[in-house]
């Protein structure tokens, strides 16, 4: 399953690990998703979110259903 956060859409970002002697490999830098179990009072029904941590708190800045009314007009299926 892809590493993508609904609400911000933050991805997996890549980049270099440096040892010690200062050879350089490719890494990813992951983001902090989490699955989240959120209820609508509109609907009456629960909804799972695939959510990073700061889209866990824009939810709770803004409500879930603003946030779930943005991604569905984005195309996003909940």
């Amino acid at each position: 399953m892809s590493r993508i956060c609904q609400v911000t859409g933050r991805k997996p970002a890549f980049g270099n690990t440096i040892s010690h002697s200062h050879r350089r490999s490719r890494r990813r830098f992951d983001p902090n998703i989490q699955t989240r179990r959120y209820w609508l009072p509109g609907e009456r029904r629960y909804v799972r979110l695939r959510v990073s941590a700061k889209g866990i708190k824009t939810i709770d800045r803004l409500g879930v259903e603003k946030v779930v009314a943005d991604i569905r007009r984005r195309g996003g299926k909940v």
